[in-house]
Protein backbone atom coordinates (compact mmCIF):
# COMPACT_ATOMS: atom_id res chain seq x y z
CA UNK A 1 0.00 0.00 0.00
CA UNK A 2 1.24 3.48 -0.91
CA UNK A 3 1.56 5.33 2.40
CA UNK A 4 3.39 8.57 3.25
CA UNK A 5 6.98 8.17 4.39
CA UNK A 6 7.49 7.97 8.15
CA UNK A 7 9.69 10.46 9.94
CA UNK A 8 12.35 9.38 12.40
CA UNK A 9 10.14 9.68 15.48
CA UNK A 10 7.32 7.71 13.85
CA UNK A 11 9.67 4.95 12.79
CA UNK A 12 11.09 4.70 16.32
CA UNK A 13 7.64 4.66 17.91
CA UNK A 14 6.29 1.96 15.64
CA UNK A 15 9.42 -0.15 16.15
CA UNK A 16 9.07 0.14 19.92
CA UNK A 17 5.40 -0.79 19.65
CA UNK A 18 6.27 -3.90 17.61
CA UNK A 19 8.89 -4.96 20.17
CA UNK A 20 6.38 -4.46 22.98
CA UNK A 21 3.74 -6.49 21.16
CA UNK A 22 6.24 -9.25 20.37
CA UNK A 23 7.14 -9.52 24.06
CA UNK A 24 3.46 -9.71 25.03
CA UNK A 25 2.82 -12.39 22.40
CA UNK A 26 5.71 -14.47 23.76
CA UNK A 27 4.45 -14.03 27.32
CA UNK A 28 0.99 -15.17 26.23
CA UNK A 29 2.37 -18.39 24.78
CA UNK A 30 2.69 -17.32 21.17
CA UNK A 31 -0.61 -15.60 20.39
CA UNK A 32 -2.91 -12.84 21.66
CA UNK A 33 -6.69 -12.69 21.18
CA UNK A 34 -7.38 -9.98 18.63
CA UNK A 35 -9.27 -7.78 21.09
CA UNK A 36 -6.22 -7.75 23.36
CA UNK A 37 -3.96 -6.90 20.43
CA UNK A 38 -6.28 -4.04 19.43
CA UNK A 39 -6.38 -2.78 23.02
CA UNK A 40 -2.60 -2.72 23.23
CA UNK A 41 -2.11 -1.14 19.80
CA UNK A 42 -4.48 1.67 20.71
CA UNK A 43 -4.03 2.21 24.46
CA UNK A 44 -0.67 0.86 25.72
CA UNK A 45 0.85 3.60 27.93
CA UNK A 46 3.29 5.76 25.99
CA UNK A 47 3.06 3.68 22.82
CA UNK A 48 -0.60 3.09 21.91
CA UNK A 49 -2.18 5.14 19.16
CA UNK A 50 -4.45 7.18 21.42
CA UNK A 51 -1.88 7.85 24.14
CA UNK A 52 1.46 8.40 22.39
CA UNK A 53 1.06 12.10 21.67
CA UNK A 54 1.03 11.95 17.85
CA UNK A 55 -1.42 14.20 16.03
CA UNK A 56 -4.62 12.39 15.09
CA UNK A 57 -7.38 14.89 14.36
CA UNK A 58 -7.93 17.41 11.59
CA UNK A 59 -6.36 17.93 8.19
CA UNK A 60 -2.85 17.35 9.52
CA UNK A 61 -3.79 14.15 11.33
CA UNK A 62 -5.29 10.83 10.30
CA UNK A 63 -8.99 11.67 10.07
CA UNK A 64 -11.48 14.52 10.51
CA UNK A 65 -14.38 14.20 12.97
CA UNK A 66 -17.68 16.07 12.85
CA UNK A 67 -16.71 18.75 15.43
CA UNK A 68 -13.64 19.54 13.32
CA UNK A 69 -15.78 19.89 10.18
CA UNK A 70 -18.14 22.53 11.51
CA UNK A 71 -18.93 24.35 14.77
CA UNK A 72 -22.61 23.84 13.93
CA UNK A 73 -22.31 20.17 14.90
CA UNK A 74 -21.38 21.01 18.49
CA UNK A 75 -23.88 23.85 18.63
CA UNK A 76 -26.69 21.46 17.67
CA UNK A 77 -25.49 18.91 20.21
CA UNK A 78 -25.34 21.64 22.86
CA UNK A 79 -29.00 22.42 22.23
CA UNK A 80 -29.90 18.79 22.95
CA UNK A 81 -27.66 18.76 26.02
CA UNK A 82 -29.39 21.92 27.28
CA UNK A 83 -32.78 20.23 26.96
CA UNK A 84 -31.47 17.21 28.85
CA UNK A 85 -30.14 19.40 31.65
CA UNK A 86 -33.50 21.17 31.87
CA UNK A 87 -35.27 17.80 32.16
CA UNK A 88 -33.20 16.72 35.16
CA UNK A 89 -32.85 20.08 36.86
CA UNK A 90 -29.21 20.63 35.99
CA UNK A 91 -26.09 18.56 36.49
CA UNK A 92 -22.66 18.06 35.02
CA UNK A 93 -21.72 17.37 31.41
CA UNK A 94 -19.28 14.50 30.99
CA UNK A 95 -17.55 14.06 27.63
CA UNK A 96 -15.76 10.73 27.22
CA UNK A 97 -12.84 10.85 24.83
CA UNK A 98 -12.73 14.53 23.88
CA UNK A 99 -10.26 14.29 21.00
CA UNK A 100 -8.73 17.65 20.17
CA UNK A 101 -11.10 19.48 22.55
CA UNK A 102 -12.90 21.17 19.67
CA UNK A 103 -16.33 19.81 20.63
CA UNK A 104 -15.85 20.74 24.28
CA UNK A 105 -14.90 24.32 23.41
CA UNK A 106 -17.77 24.81 20.96
CA UNK A 107 -20.31 23.16 23.27
CA UNK A 108 -19.26 25.32 26.22
CA UNK A 109 -19.58 28.47 24.10
CA UNK A 110 -23.01 27.38 22.84
CA UNK A 111 -24.27 26.44 26.32
CA UNK A 112 -23.15 29.85 27.55
CA UNK A 113 -25.15 31.53 24.79
CA UNK A 114 -28.19 29.40 25.75
CA UNK A 115 -27.75 30.30 29.44
CA UNK A 116 -27.46 26.58 30.25
CA UNK A 117 -23.82 26.41 31.27
CA UNK A 118 -23.27 23.48 33.67
CA UNK A 119 -21.40 23.96 36.90
CA UNK A 120 -18.87 21.39 35.71
CA UNK A 121 -17.78 20.15 32.30
CA UNK A 122 -15.84 16.97 32.94
CA UNK A 123 -13.64 15.23 30.37
CA UNK A 124 -12.72 11.58 30.84
CA UNK A 125 -9.43 11.33 28.99
CA UNK A 126 -6.55 8.93 29.69
CA UNK A 127 -4.02 10.31 27.19
CA UNK A 128 -1.69 12.99 28.63
CA UNK A 129 -1.02 14.26 25.11
CA UNK A 130 -4.70 14.64 24.28
CA UNK A 131 -5.38 16.30 27.63
CA UNK A 132 -2.78 18.91 26.79
CA UNK A 133 -4.23 19.42 23.31
CA UNK A 134 -7.71 19.79 24.79
CA UNK A 135 -6.50 22.35 27.31
CA UNK A 136 -4.79 24.35 24.57
CA UNK A 137 -7.95 24.36 22.47
CA UNK A 138 -10.05 25.54 25.41
CA UNK A 139 -7.56 28.25 26.36
CA UNK A 140 -7.55 29.53 22.77
CA UNK A 141 -11.35 29.42 22.34
CA UNK A 142 -13.08 29.87 25.73
CA UNK A 143 -10.40 30.88 28.27
CA UNK A 144 -12.91 32.30 30.74
CA UNK A 145 -14.65 28.92 30.99
CA UNK A 146 -11.54 26.86 31.70
CA UNK A 147 -12.14 26.90 35.51
CA UNK A 148 -15.36 24.94 34.92
CA UNK A 149 -13.51 22.14 33.12
CA UNK A 150 -11.94 19.18 34.91
CA UNK A 151 -10.18 16.10 33.60
CA UNK A 152 -10.98 12.68 35.05
CA UNK A 153 -9.15 9.34 35.03
CA UNK A 154 -12.34 7.33 35.57
CA UNK A 155 -16.12 7.72 35.76
CA UNK A 156 -17.41 9.91 38.61
CA UNK A 157 -18.23 7.66 41.54
CA UNK A 158 -21.15 7.60 43.93
CA UNK A 159 -23.95 8.44 41.53
CA UNK A 160 -23.94 11.68 39.55
CA UNK A 161 -26.62 13.64 37.75
CA UNK A 162 -25.90 14.88 34.27
CA UNK A 163 -25.43 14.26 30.57
CA UNK A 164 -22.76 11.97 29.13
CA UNK A 165 -21.67 12.61 25.54
CA UNK A 166 -19.39 10.60 23.29
CA UNK A 167 -18.59 11.27 19.65
CA UNK A 168 -16.86 8.42 17.78
CA UNK A 169 -16.22 6.70 21.07
CA UNK A 170 -17.65 3.20 20.64
CA UNK A 171 -15.92 2.46 17.33
CA UNK A 172 -12.56 2.56 19.12
CA UNK A 173 -13.50 -0.18 21.61
CA UNK A 174 -11.47 -3.38 21.08
CA UNK A 175 -13.39 -6.16 19.31
CA UNK A 176 -13.11 -9.91 18.90
CA UNK A 177 -12.88 -11.19 15.33
CA UNK A 178 -14.39 -14.51 14.25
CA UNK A 179 -15.00 -16.46 11.05
CA UNK A 180 -16.86 -19.42 9.65
CA UNK A 181 -14.42 -22.11 8.56
CA UNK A 182 -15.99 -25.13 6.93
CA UNK A 183 -18.63 -26.18 9.46
CA UNK A 184 -17.32 -24.50 12.60
CA UNK A 185 -16.52 -21.11 14.10
CA UNK A 186 -12.99 -19.86 14.67
CA UNK A 187 -11.54 -16.96 16.64
CA UNK A 188 -8.72 -14.73 15.43
CA UNK A 189 -5.57 -14.41 17.47
CA UNK A 190 -2.43 -12.47 16.59
CA UNK A 191 0.98 -14.09 16.40
CA UNK A 192 4.32 -12.87 15.13
CA UNK A 193 7.98 -13.52 14.57
CA UNK A 194 10.89 -11.88 12.74
CA UNK A 195 8.66 -11.69 9.64
CA UNK A 196 6.12 -9.54 11.46
CA UNK A 197 2.62 -9.74 12.94
CA UNK A 198 0.01 -11.94 11.32
CA UNK A 199 -3.35 -13.70 11.73
CA UNK A 200 -3.63 -16.98 13.64
CA UNK A 201 -7.09 -18.56 13.33
CA UNK A 202 -8.05 -21.34 15.71
CA UNK A 203 -10.60 -22.67 18.19
CA UNK A 204 -12.68 -20.14 20.11
CA UNK A 205 -11.06 -19.55 23.50
CA UNK A 206 -12.38 -16.18 24.72
CA UNK A 207 -15.06 -16.62 27.40
CA UNK A 208 -18.56 -15.91 26.14
CA UNK A 209 -17.61 -15.44 22.50
CA UNK A 210 -19.15 -18.68 21.21
CA UNK A 211 -22.42 -17.95 23.01
CA UNK A 212 -22.46 -14.41 21.60
CA UNK A 213 -21.94 -15.74 18.07
CA UNK A 214 -24.72 -18.31 18.51
CA UNK A 215 -27.12 -15.52 19.54
CA UNK A 216 -26.50 -13.83 16.19
CA UNK A 217 -27.79 -16.92 14.34
CA UNK A 218 -30.31 -18.41 16.82
CA UNK A 219 -32.08 -20.58 14.25
CA UNK A 220 -28.99 -22.71 13.72
CA UNK A 221 -28.23 -21.47 10.23
CA UNK A 222 -24.79 -20.04 9.67
CA UNK A 223 -23.09 -17.94 6.99
CA UNK A 224 -21.10 -19.50 4.17
CA UNK A 225 -17.54 -20.70 4.59
CA UNK A 226 -15.11 -17.78 4.80
CA UNK A 227 -17.54 -15.30 6.34
CA UNK A 228 -15.85 -13.15 9.03
CA UNK A 229 -16.89 -10.30 11.30
CA UNK A 230 -16.42 -8.75 14.75
CA UNK A 231 -18.11 -8.63 18.15
CA UNK A 232 -17.68 -5.97 20.81
CA UNK A 233 -17.69 -7.93 24.07
CA UNK A 234 -16.74 -4.87 26.13
CA UNK A 235 -19.80 -2.79 25.35
CA UNK A 236 -22.12 -4.41 27.90
CA UNK A 237 -19.69 -4.14 30.87
CA UNK A 238 -18.99 -0.50 29.93
CA UNK A 239 -22.70 0.34 29.93
CA UNK A 240 -23.22 -1.45 33.24
CA UNK A 241 -20.43 0.59 34.82
CA UNK A 242 -21.93 3.78 33.39
CA UNK A 243 -25.40 2.91 34.69
CA UNK A 244 -24.03 2.12 38.15
CA UNK A 245 -22.56 5.60 38.41
CA UNK A 246 -25.20 7.69 36.60
CA UNK A 247 -27.97 8.25 39.13
CA UNK A 248 -30.09 10.37 36.82
CA UNK A 249 -29.55 11.71 33.34
CA UNK A 250 -28.82 10.92 29.73
CA UNK A 251 -26.18 9.40 27.48
CA UNK A 252 -25.80 10.78 23.94
CA UNK A 253 -23.61 8.72 21.59
CA UNK A 254 -22.75 9.56 17.98
CA UNK A 255 -20.99 6.97 15.87
CA UNK A 256 -21.01 5.07 12.61
CA UNK A 257 -22.49 1.60 12.30
CA UNK A 258 -25.49 -0.55 11.53
CA UNK A 259 -28.40 -2.43 13.02
CA UNK A 260 -27.63 -6.09 13.71
CA UNK A 261 -29.41 -7.24 10.55
CA UNK A 262 -27.28 -4.90 8.43
CA UNK A 263 -24.06 -5.52 10.34
CA UNK A 264 -24.09 -9.30 9.95
CA UNK A 265 -25.67 -9.41 6.50
CA UNK A 266 -24.13 -12.16 4.32
CA UNK A 267 -22.92 -9.56 1.82
CA UNK A 268 -20.81 -7.87 4.52
CA UNK A 269 -18.69 -11.00 4.72
CA UNK A 270 -15.36 -9.42 5.66
CA UNK A 271 -16.65 -7.46 8.64
CA UNK A 272 -16.17 -3.74 9.22
CA UNK A 273 -12.66 -3.38 10.69
CA UNK A 274 -10.83 -0.41 9.16
CA UNK A 275 -7.55 1.42 9.82
CA UNK A 276 -6.60 5.06 9.23
CA UNK A 277 -3.27 6.79 8.77
CA UNK A 278 -2.95 10.30 7.35
CA UNK A 279 -6.37 10.15 5.71
CA UNK A 280 -5.71 6.79 4.10
CA UNK A 281 -8.14 3.99 4.92
CA UNK A 282 -7.13 0.32 4.67
CA UNK A 283 -7.82 -3.05 6.28
CA UNK A 284 -4.41 -4.20 7.62
CA UNK A 285 -4.34 -3.83 11.45
CA UNK A 286 -0.68 -4.91 11.59
CA UNK A 287 0.79 -2.41 9.13
CA UNK A 288 1.70 0.47 11.48
CA UNK A 289 0.95 -0.51 15.09
CA UNK A 290 0.97 2.54 17.33
CA UNK A 291 0.70 4.93 14.39
CA UNK A 292 -2.62 3.88 12.86
CA UNK A 293 -6.15 4.02 14.16
CA UNK A 294 -8.05 0.71 14.26
CA UNK A 295 -11.84 0.84 14.41
CA UNK A 296 -14.92 -1.29 13.86
CA UNK A 297 -18.46 -0.13 13.16
CA UNK A 298 -21.03 -0.15 15.97
CA UNK A 299 -23.78 -2.75 16.22
CA UNK A 300 -26.57 -0.45 17.42
CA UNK A 301 -28.93 -3.37 18.11
CA UNK A 302 -26.38 -4.82 20.52
CA UNK A 303 -25.98 -1.37 22.06
CA UNK A 304 -29.74 -1.09 22.62
CA UNK A 305 -29.96 -4.55 24.24
CA UNK A 306 -26.97 -3.96 26.48
CA UNK A 307 -28.34 -0.57 27.52
CA UNK A 308 -31.71 -2.10 28.42
CA UNK A 309 -30.02 -4.84 30.44
CA UNK A 310 -27.96 -2.21 32.26
CA UNK A 311 -31.06 -0.25 33.30
CA UNK A 312 -31.21 2.47 30.65
CA UNK A 313 -34.24 3.38 28.59
CA UNK A 314 -33.67 3.85 24.87
CA UNK A 315 -34.76 7.46 24.36
CA UNK A 316 -33.92 7.85 20.68
CA UNK A 317 -32.14 6.45 17.63
CA UNK A 318 -31.85 8.34 14.38
CA UNK A 319 -29.46 9.40 11.66
CA UNK A 320 -26.98 12.20 12.26
CA UNK A 321 -28.65 14.27 9.53
CA UNK A 322 -32.09 14.11 11.13
CA UNK A 323 -30.70 14.70 14.61
CA UNK A 324 -28.88 17.85 13.50
CA UNK A 325 -31.90 19.17 11.60
CA UNK A 326 -34.21 18.50 14.56
CA UNK A 327 -31.66 20.23 16.79
CA UNK A 328 -31.81 23.50 14.84
CA UNK A 329 -29.16 23.12 12.15
CA UNK A 330 -31.16 25.09 9.57
CA UNK A 331 -31.76 27.91 12.05
CA UNK A 332 -28.11 28.09 13.04
CA UNK A 333 -26.97 28.14 9.43
CA UNK A 334 -29.50 30.86 8.57
CA UNK A 335 -28.14 32.99 11.41
CA UNK A 336 -24.69 33.15 9.80
CA UNK A 337 -23.91 36.32 7.84
CA UNK A 338 -23.82 35.68 4.06
CA UNK A 339 -21.78 38.89 3.82
CA UNK A 340 -18.89 37.01 5.44
CA UNK A 341 -18.51 35.06 2.24
CA UNK A 342 -15.63 32.75 3.13
CA UNK A 343 -17.01 31.78 6.54
CA UNK A 344 -20.52 31.27 5.17
CA UNK A 345 -19.22 29.03 2.39
CA UNK A 346 -17.21 27.02 4.93
CA UNK A 347 -20.34 26.54 7.02
CA UNK A 348 -22.30 25.44 3.96
CA UNK A 349 -19.59 22.97 3.00
CA UNK A 350 -19.49 21.59 6.53
CA UNK A 351 -23.26 21.15 6.61
CA UNK A 352 -23.13 19.13 3.39
CA UNK A 353 -20.52 16.77 4.83
CA UNK A 354 -22.46 16.41 8.06
CA UNK A 355 -25.85 15.70 6.49
CA UNK A 356 -25.61 14.32 2.94
CA UNK A 357 -26.31 10.56 2.65
CA UNK A 358 -23.09 10.01 0.73
CA UNK A 359 -21.08 11.74 3.45
CA UNK A 360 -21.83 11.41 7.20
CA UNK A 361 -25.58 12.07 7.22
CA UNK A 362 -26.87 8.49 6.99
CA UNK A 363 -23.77 6.49 7.93
CA UNK A 364 -23.52 8.12 11.36
CA UNK A 365 -26.28 7.55 13.90
CA UNK A 366 -27.21 9.20 17.20
CA UNK A 367 -28.41 7.21 20.21
CA UNK A 368 -29.95 8.66 23.36
CA UNK A 369 -30.21 6.66 26.59
CA UNK A 370 -32.15 7.85 29.63
CA UNK A 371 -31.85 6.83 33.26
CA UNK A 372 -34.41 8.19 35.71
CA UNK A 373 -35.35 10.89 33.20
CA UNK A 374 -37.96 11.59 30.52
CA UNK A 375 -37.35 9.52 27.38
CA UNK A 376 -38.62 12.13 24.92
CA UNK A 377 -36.06 14.40 23.31
CA UNK A 378 -36.48 16.96 20.53
CA UNK A 379 -33.47 15.74 18.54
CA UNK A 380 -35.40 12.59 17.61
CA UNK A 381 -38.84 13.98 16.91
CA UNK A 382 -38.99 13.79 13.11
CA UNK A 383 -37.40 10.40 12.44
CA UNK A 384 -37.14 8.02 15.36
CA UNK A 385 -35.72 4.69 14.17
CA UNK A 386 -35.90 2.75 17.42
CA UNK A 387 -38.20 0.13 15.95
CA UNK A 388 -35.42 -0.94 13.54
CA UNK A 389 -33.25 -2.11 16.41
Amino acid sequence: MDLPALNEDETALSSAMREYLAAEIRAAGGALPFDRYMEMALYSPGLGYYVNGSRKFGEGGDFVTAPELSPLFSQCLAGQVAECLDNIGGGLVLEIGAGSGRMAADMLAALTALDRLPDRYAILELSPGLRQAQRETLVASVPALLPRVEWLDSLPQGGFRGVVVGNELLDAMPVHRFRRHRDTWQELAVTGDERGLRDSWGDIRSPGLRQAIDRLWPDGTAPDDGYSSELNMRLAPWLRALAQNLACGYVLLIDYGYTQREYYHPERRQGTLICHFRHRAYADPYLLPGLQDITASVDFSALARAADNAGFELAGFTTQAHFLIDSGLDRLLAASDPGEVQRHLQLMQGVKKLTLPGEMGERFKVVALARGAAARLSGFRSRDLRERL
